[in-house]
């Protein structure tokens, strides 16, 4: 399948030279003269590398062969995360780098979304929010509630996050994977 200039949008998912790239950013420009230009960012989704394209309208670009399935988190091995489809009982397996922040949100048995080209696993993308027990944290000192005070909490993955003062050890809590800051307390 072919996508027109018509067709580019940010999220796209391409094909340049045998390799799928992700369209982060597409602006178009008319010029006074001639015809109008599209110049986009593309981000390899092999090696994460960016490359810059202008591209001319009416110009086209391959589809990538890239599909995104469901799996589940099964455990980490050494530098390795393990993952299972729900629907095929295949087995995945990323690096640090495939799953970059991701490991801070992973609990046992979690669903996420994964990119796939020609069935070798690219990266995983966790929930959009996750609720997570705080481990550890320092108390909150009393009179602090007037402002957005804020102080490292430890959660149950072992990674640390920003949370308000009256956050306590044990309490249960929401987090926003993309930004990794807190949302809400969550009530056990």
């Amino acid at each position: 399948m072919q996508y027109s200039t018509s067709d580019f949008r940010k999220g796209l998912k391409v094909q340049i030279d045998g390799e799928p790239y992700i369209m982060t950013e597409c602006n178009f420009v008319k010029p006074g003269k001639g015809n109008a230009l599209y110049k986009c960012k593309l981000k390899n989704l092999i090696r994460g590398t960016n490359l810059d394209r202008t591209l001319r309208g009416g110009e086209t670009l391959e589809s990538a062969d890239v599909e995104e399935t469901d799996v589940q988190y099964l455990y980490k091995q050494g530098d390795t995360w393990v993952f299972m489809d729900n629907e095929t009982f295949e087995q995945y397996e990323l690096d640090a780098d495939a799953v970059g922040d991701g490991w801070k949100y992973l609990k046992d048995g979690m669903k996420c979304m994964m990119t796939l080209f020609n069935g070798n696993p690219l990266d995983m993308t966790p929930p959009i929010q996750v609720e997570m027990e705080v481990t550890y944290c320092e108390p909150g000192a009393k009179g602090n509630t007037a402002t957005n005070v804020t102080k490292p909490a430890t959660i149950e993955t072992g990674a640390e996050i920003q949370v308000p003062a009256f956050v306590n050890q044990n309490d249960v809590i929401r987090v926003d994977t993309r930004t990794g800051e807190y949302v809400e307390r969550v009530k056990k």
